[in-house]
């Protein structure tokens, strides 16, 4: 069987890829930077398109030739700077259901989520019910599949923020510990996903994918704790409700300039109200048995990489923000004492000159500064910040060598701001 894979390389998207590859399908990906797919799946030919600009039925028809079957795992949690929810979870959906309709494609998987239904209170379970909606209303041989919280090999979502959380040492912070959380393993998605296009459960039906016992979050970030090897916290810090929320509008605004942060609204306003769902419509239809988390931790590698990711998402907010300050500040306070800086050199370099360099390493600060805080510029910009500091260096050495030996070490910060601008750099990673 010939399948298309929409959101391919996503977090669920590559659990199917994997399911369906290893049954002999083969398998199409879709998404939307082609570069990111062959990346993480050079075996799979890609597809490629913004599914915010494919809105009516011609957008999807290229990608139908010869295709069998389809399963869309693509989504957003919220609206940002690439993601528009209406768009995506529900009129390209729309769209790509009357495009499978017309080219003869004969079976359609929609990865949905519990709870998706037409008046919930996010956004992200609306939109989702809206697609689920056109699908259902559809004549393909439909199945929604709907996991809980998924845990998987792949480190970003909900995934990577407890693997983030539960790398904080000796005080565990946590906020809505209370909420009820049903998991399902990644490998399990893609299976169910394979069992689904094979007819081995009944399609033309909404399942939930989850375990049947659910979790306290504050008992599930314990367990993942332990998984990683890191054992207990002293302590546990239950974040209040407000504090939690106040975090998630930060996030909301990182999301507007390109940040997809699990800690979004969306994210906490979905496990306030939890996770859950039923399981048994999932195995009465024949499915095989779904893992339990204690089993789909063990499925799991605990290893090094694990750890060191943990603690480095845990600390790489820390190291942006701090970054970025150091410039922002760095150029504001040349605004502030431009004069000083122009008569320091001015003797040496003439009045003009000395202008004009003042005036350049301002504009540059703020403009390091101001890249680091958008995700599309973060890299390049703290790739700048390395090269600006090292002309930085080179030209002050050669106009105010005696800077080398002030007490206050003015050319000596700069070393430890490029090893930090290297970190970031090494670091940020487009999912």
């Amino acid at each position: 069987m010939r399948v298309l894979v929409v959101g391919g390389y996503g977090l669920v998207g590559m659990e199917i890829i994997r399911a369906l590859t290893r049954a002999g399908h083969q398998v199409v990906g879709f998404g939307r930077s082609p570069e990111m797919g062959r990346r993480v799946a050079p075996h799979v030919p890609w597809n490629h398109g913004d599914m915010r600009k494919m809105q009516v039925a011609a957008d999807w028809t290229p990608n139908l030739s010869g295709i069998d079957a389809v399963v869309n795992a693509a989504g957003a949690l919220q609206d940002g700077a690439k993601d528009d929810l209406k768009l995506v979870q529900d009129g390209a959906v729309r769209a790509l259901v009357t495009a499978c309709e017309a080219a003869g494609v004969k079976q359609f998987v929609q990865i949905s989520a519990p709870g998706a239904v037409a008046d919930a209170r996010t956004a992200f379970l609306s939109t989702k019910a809206a697609g689920d909606a056109a699908l259902r209303a559809s004549g393909l041989d439909w199945t929604i599949l709907k996991p809980g919280l998924v845990i998987s090999t792949g480190a970003y979502g909900a995934t990577g923020l407890l693997r983030m959380l539960a790398a904080a040492p000796v005080v565990q912070p946590i906020a809505l510990a209370d909420a009820c959380v049903q998991t399902v393993a990644g490998s399990d998605v893609g299976e169910a996903v394979r069992a689904v296009l094979l007819g081995e459960v009944a399609s033309r039906r909404d399942y939930d994918l989850l375990e049947d016992r659910a979790h306290t979050l504050e008992a599930l970030l314990k367990d993942v704790r332990r998984w990683a090897g890191r054992g207990d916290a002293l302590t546990v810090w239950r974040a209040p409700r407000w504090a939690a929320f106040a975090l998630g509008w930060f996030a909301d605004i990182g999301g507007m300039m390109g940040w997809r942060s699990p800690l979004r609204t969306t994210a906490l306003k979905s496990l306030a109200d939890g996770v859950t769902g039923d399981a048994g419509p999932w195995r009465e239809a024949g499915g095989f048995r779904l893992m339990q988390l204690d089993e789909t931790l063990r499925s799991l590698p605990s290893t090094m990489q694990e750890r060191v990711f943990g603690r480095a998402q845990l600390v790489f907010p820390f190291l942006l923000v701090t970054l970025s300050a150091f410039w922002l500040v760095s150029g504001l306070i040349g605004v502030a004492q431009r004069e000083q800086a122009e008569a320091l050199i001015a003797a040496r370099v003439g009045d003009d000159l000395a202008e004009w360099l003042v005036a350049t390493g301002i504009v540059l600060d703020l403009l390091i500064g101001w890249g680091l805080l958008w995700r599309k510029w973060v890299r390049r910009a703290a790739w700048g910040s390395i090269i600006v500091s090292l002309g930085y260096l080179a030209t002050g050495t050669s106009v105010t060598p005696e800077l080398w030996a002030d007490p206050l070490g003015p050319f000596v910060k700069v070393l430890p701001a490029i090893a930090l601008a290297l970190a970031v750099a090494a670091l940020v990673e487009e999912r």
